[in-house]
């Protein structure tokens, strides 16, 4: 069996997802909590859960549509459940979905820096120079 990845449907799995972001993000990376979780996760976000081969809740994103495109956001894989193609389910989740809804709009993300490399794989180019958000270092990056 291989990981995988779908839309949030229930608050069970909202939790859960919000659960994997606050610990990558808040607890791993020191993001405020505050900036982590926004406005957008309870009005306009589509949330997904990635979960490993066990069932176990390992991975979350979220996108939603901006006056720029659609943006992805969140994503966050727990440590125990990297490079075991967790990141890469999650993302073909997210775009099978962007790709029905909005197949017109361009596709885009912040990246953190060390995830520049993985979404360069996924076909997406970085874009301008690099910035920095909760004092972490960005590349905008957008789909080719």
């Amino acid at each position: 069996m291989s990981a995988s990845a779908y839309r949030v449907t229930d608050l069970r799995d909202l939790d859960a997802a919000f659960t994997i972001r606050k610990t990558v993000f808040v607890a791993g990376q020191g993001v405020p909590a505050a900036l982590e979780n926004d406005e957008h996760d309870r009005r306009d976000a589509r949330h997904y859960l990635a979960r490993a081969p066990d069932g176990t809740p390992a991975g979350a994103a979220r996108w939603r549509e901006t006056e720029n495109g659609v943006k992805l956001e969140r994503f966050a894989v727990l440590e125990n459940y990297r490079n075991q193609a967790i990141g890469a389910t999650l993302l073909y989740a997210v775009l099978a979905d962007v790709r029905a809804e909005l197949p017109d709009k361009e596709v885009y993300l912040n990246a953190q820096l060390r995830a520049v490399p993985f979404y360069e794989r996924h076909g997406f180019q970085t874009e301008g120079e690099m910035f920095e958000e909760a004092n972490i270092q960005h590349y905008r990056m957008v789909l080719g």
